[in-house]
């Protein structure tokens, strides 16, 4: 007996201490979450540039390096070199392991065409439909790569739902993109919502980017929580004219840019949010009822504001979004369905929508009749049919929000305690200085993310990355990271393959007389694809490709709408000698490219993305570029050494 009692006693105390044993282990164990990204910025179109695409490009690699994220970023890619850098992502994200967290974020111009979204490179020669899938890069497809791998969370953010100019004939095809279903364990985000599209950017960072990054830097914010404020971010911020849409499959819990400390001044989300989240929207006054169904961003949602609130001058605004909505959940059954039955039931309820012309390719290819018999089954979809007064936003080539035509009212700001005001330090964010070489992204001047929030404690820290290490100081930050290189080095056209790093000793020669001091782990490594792309540029094996010579930024500064609001849609350019009518908005002139010099050699005039055209006046603030003496470069490299070892 008593030899029995003993055993059960040092049982006992072998389990606990084997449960204590466990404990660091589970510790450990969460300090293995690993984080990747993808960050392409294509702006440099012959069609029509995009001023802003590599500086958010930029912005966003910044803020994940800073939430820990080892970045792979890249500006302006062709076909080819794209497609092999989103392969090298997948084979990276394949190797990471289960604990890994991967993001893809796009900017760029994105296209629609029967179901599936595509981000089209900067070489498109795109001039009809069927260019499309043979040109665009099918989005679908590595979404699909990236939900078939172990990974903990996936998100895929496309900043690229933008009016195309590409396709101005033809057969039509609609705007904006189109509406997807994630994946388990994944999220996708679009910053406009399927079917519509954004307004031109203003300003040296789009409104989208921006709120991206705000969010991610506010810390405390599970996924869902930080897409339904960017939302109502950009529609504060852009008067309505545009709402960013997501759609997730993932826990609250399961990820989390920063944490937030204990003594931080407010909790991530007020206590009165989420009370409001819970009031039903008739419960609500008008302003808190429209910010809540934006938040809410469900079709119910939106048409319980409509059935309290018919009358209320968001009541249009609120229509035009049930409108696309409706249509785009109806398209995405029809195209699920695939069948002949379904196309006309498409055609039955939108005979002119936005997917007609879809719907028509698909059953020519089913060799079916164009336009519905007078009997057939007709689907059974999860929503009504359109009312009357939805027909006027959805039959028309382009829906934007800011359509001078609609004449919204502009929307109410948020209250407080659904959408805090952002930092003061957050607000105008000056241009970045231009790219240091080709394919790289811009830098952005980096803000300190407040102290109170920071990287959680399960994250691996990413391979040589000093901004991770060093959100909070100053002295680094405003030393290191945002010290510009030598203004006479920097060249945004030509390759750049092997930079000299900080840490490099003294004399050391990675790389040729005209590349830049780059610092290590100030901004993200360029895919290995596009890396080798440079080097054979570098050897003169390629040559400079026609994007080095556009200047996205020489479409910037475009006129704002009436009562400074965003412009409306671009119309199609008149016919040669045609008369433009009075009034009517123009696309912005392409500027022209420069002829690129020999093979191997960067053009004289280098596009410099976010920064005003050579010989044009400077738009905002410039940064200094002065050309630092050798006992200050040798302080950098210095602080960059004591910086690499910090721990904040």
């Amino acid at each position: 007996m008593r030899l029995n009692r003993s055993l059960a006693i040092l049982a006992s105390c072998l389990l606990f201490f084997g449960v204590l044993s466990a404990i660091p282990s589970v510790a450990v164990a969460q300090q293995q979450e690993k984080r990747i990204a993808l960050v392409i910025g294509n702006g440099a179109y012959t069609k029509v540039p995009l001023a802003t695409a590599a500086n958010d490009g930029g912005l966003i690699a910044q803020t994940l390096q800073a939430a820990g994220f080892d970045v792979a970023g890249a500006r302006d890619l062709d076909g080819d070199t794209l497609r092999k850098a989103f392969r090298d992502f997948v084979k990276k994200a394949e190797e990471s392991g289960p604990d890994t967290v991967a993001v893809v974020y796009l900017a760029g111009y994105g296209i629609q065409l029967a179901g599936e979204n595509y981000f089209i490179p900067v070489d498109t020669t795109i001039a009809r439909d069927t260019d499309i899938p043979i040109e665009g890069l099918r989005i679908s497809d590595y979404m699909r790569q990236l939900a078939a791998l172990p990974l903990k969370v996936s998100v895929v953010v496309l900043d690229i739902a933008r009016e195309q100019p590409f396709i101005q004939g033809g057969q039509p095809i609609a705007s904006g993109l189109a509406l997807v279903e994630p994946n388990p364990r994944m999220l996708i985000a679009f910053n406009a919502a399927p079917g519509t599209v954004a307004p031109d950017e203003q300003g040296p960072y789009g409104a989208y980017a921006q709120a991206l990054a705000e969010m991610i830097r506010t810390g405390g914010l599970s996924l869902p929580e930080l897409f339904n404020r960017v939302r109502l971010r950009v529609n504060e911020t852009t008067k309505g004219a545009q709402v960013p849409w997501d759609t997730q499959k993932v826990d609250d819990a399961q990820f989390m840019f920063f944490d937030r400390a204990p003594d931080a001044p407010t909790a991530a989300v007020s206590d009165q949010a989420i009370a409001a989240r819970n009031k039903p929207i008739r419960d609500l006054g008008t302003s808190d009822a429209y910010v809540a169904a934006l938040e809410r961003d469900t079709l119910q949602g939106y048409e319980d504001f409509l059935a309290a609130y018919p009358r209320d001058a968001m009541a249009k605004r609120v229509r035009a979004i049930v409108a696309a909505r409706r249509e785009a959940i109806t398209w995405r059954r029809s195209y699920r369905a695939d069948t002949p039955d379904a196309y006309w039931s498409y055609l039955r309820r939108y005979p002119r929508g936005p997917h007609a012309a879809d719907a028509r390719r698909r059953l020519a290819i089913l060799t079916a009749a164009l336009e519905p018999p007078p009997t057939f089954a007709m689907i059974d979809y999860d929503v009504p049919p359109p009312p009357p007064d939805e027909i006027v936003y959805v039959d028309r080539p382009v829906l934007m929000f800011s359509d001078p035509e609609f004449d919204f009212e502009p929307p109410p700001p948020p209250p407080v305690f659904f959408l805090p005001p952002p930092p003061a330090d957050f607000v105008v964010l000056e241009p970045p200085p231009p790219p240091v070489g080709l394919f790289f992204l811009p830098r952005p001047l980096f803000v300190p993310i407040p102290t109170y929030v920071r990287a959680p404690t399960y994250v691996r820290p990413p391979p040589n990355n000093i901004i991770f290490t060093n959100i909070h100081n100053t002295t680094v930050i405003n030393n290191v990271i945002n010290r510009p290189p030598p203004a006479a080095a920097v060249n945004p056209a030509a390759p750049v393959v092997n930079p000299v790093a900080p840490n490099a000793a003294p004399g050391a020669r990675t790389a040729p007389a005209q590349a830049p001091v780059v610092q290590a782990g100030a901004g993200p490594a360029l895919p290995a694809a596009v890396m080798q792309k440079a080097t054979l540029i570098q050897q003169g094996k390629a040559p400079v490709p026609p994007s080095a010579s556009i200047n996205p930024a020489a479409k910037a500064g475009l006129a704002a709408g009436p009562a400074g609001r965003p412009p409306g849609p671009r119309r199609a350019a008149p016919a040669a000698g045609a008369q433009a009518q009075p009034g009517t908005p123009q696309p912005a002139a392409t500027p022209p490219a420069t002829a690129p010099a020999a093979t191997g050699q960067p053009p004289a005039t280098a596009a410099q993305p976010g920064q005003p055209a050579p010989g044009a006046a400077p738009t905002s603030k410039q940064l200094p570029m002065s050309v630092p003496s050798n006992e200050a470069l040798q302080l950098t490299i210095g602080l960059w050494k004591l910086a690499s070892l910090a721990i904040i």
